[in-house]
């Protein structure tokens, strides 16, 4: 029977480490968790059992939680063989075993045991809000209370696939801009650090002729070549400092203000908002999920402070007796002509089908406006890059042609 090495936590807060005997990791995880045990790492004891000795170092500790795309694999193949007739228990199992993951196939395990114990699954799934949002955890719970498990699992594939294609569409806007700009700060760099210093022993004793824009690039070169370590310490102090600052509730409320004002942003930052919030209310919502509920997830799921707090207020509005839209109308964070739309929803009891009609507009709005931002993008850090480049390069010519022209 293979041996495990494990680092657990016990009840009383202690950290113990050993080694244990057991048929495979899952059941070894069993273990120690039927001791009441916190587990913070597990790996073959065995150095033959890994691939390689660098693979076996790399133990459960150190190997990255269940991402989006991990949880929409899990539930598509969940849907896929209870719709097939086996039973949850037996699903988890089998989806366990092949799953890469183990931190994921511990949890998956963990789940099982818990359904076994006779929880449902989604009071099961409760126990790990990391890797499971509420709003699947309340779309299982509310398939359970209708008996419509597998179509439920399916909508929720399609929901945590728009989630990730909507996040694919964000980052890859950014891409762009970010290359340019580390170019530019790259080139930059290079060209103070190299190239200039060369040029300075050309304009040695000619300081009082050199025009002002070549006494400041001489400036620049000299303190950064003298005091890099200076320059790269504030660069990486200001980064931290930001992270920081957006940390903090009152930094990241000034954040989410400032993405909302920026002026080639504000648009797609709105237009994701809107599109994350209406979204996920209308697919909790044509669950079946309490208003309430519906509400208070959408706050938390929403991604922007200030949306957080509109839908907060709608909660607060809504517990009291009043409509939703009573709330939304002195909202400036919400059209107009989307608050109308969600008023008539109300009206005619199809507000589920509102909120979808509405977050798919507001989607293809999304998509137009990334396309819009990054062709817009192009020119503008073109234009940022040459104006750097070119600036040296003037500041570097220009006192050549004055000293050529005096020495005529």
């Amino acid at each position: 029977m293979p041996s495990y090495r494990y680092e657990v936590k016990t009840s009383a807060g202690q950290v113990q480490t050993g080694v244990l005997s057991a048929a495979n990791m899952a059941a070894a995880s069993e273990l120690l968790r039927a001791q009441k045990s916190y587990i913070l790492s597990l790996a073959p004891a065995d150095a033959h059992m890994a691939k390689s000795s660098f693979g076996n170092s790399l133990n459960f500790s150190l190997s990255p939680g269940p991402g989006l795309k991990e949880v929409s694999t899990f539930t598509t193949q969940l849907a896929v063989m209870i719709k097939a007739g086996i039973s949850i228990r037996s699903a988890i199992d089998g989806i366990a075993d092949q799953t890469d993951n183990p931190k994921f196939k511990i949890i998956l395990m963990q789940i099982k045991k818990d359904v076994e114990s006779g929880r449902s699954f989604s009071d099961a799934l409760l126990k790990h809000p990391k890797v499971f949002s509420p709003l699947y955890v309340n779309m299982v719970k509310a398939s359970e209370l209708s008996g419509s498990f597998g179509h439920m699992l399916d909508r929720i594939v399609e929901y945590l696939n728009s989630q990730m294609e909507t996040k694919q569409m964000v980052v890859g806007a950014a891409v762009y801009p970010a290359i340019i700009g580390i170019m530019a700060v790259s080139t930059t760099f290079f060209l103070l650090l190299f190239v200039v210093p060369q040029f300075s022993l050309i304009f040695k004793g000619h300081e009082n002729i050199l025009p002002a824009p070549t006494k400041f690039l001489l400036f620049l070169s000299f303190g950064l070549k003298t005091y890099w370590y200076l320059v790269l310490a504030a660069m990486l102090g200001a980064l931290w400092g930001f992270w920081s600052i957006i940390r903090t509730p009152q930094g990241k409320l000034w954040w989410d203000k400032t993405k909302l004002t920026l002026p080639l942003l504000k648009k797609m930052f709105r237009a994701l908002y809107i599109t994350r919030s209406l979204h996920t209310m209308g697919e909790l919502v044509n669950a079946g999920v309490p208003m309430l509920d519906t509400l208070a997830i959408t706050a938390d799921i929403s991604g922007n402070q200030l949306y957080r707090q509109m839908w907060r207020t709608v909660y607060a509005s809504v517990k009291q007796g009043k409509k939703i839209n009573y709330s939304l109308q002195r909202s400036p964070h919400l059209p107009r002509s989307v608050v109308q739309m969600i008023a008539a929803g109300e009206e005619s009891g199809k507000l589920g089908e509102t909120l979808d009609s509405i977050s798919k507009y507001y989607n293809k709005e999304l998509k137009a406006t990334i396309k819009t931002v990054t062709s817009m993008m192009e020119p503008l850090m073109i234009i940022f890059m040459g104006g750097i480049v070119g600036f040296i390069a003037m500041s570097i010519i220009l006192p050549i042609f004055k000293m050529s022209q005096m020495a005529k």
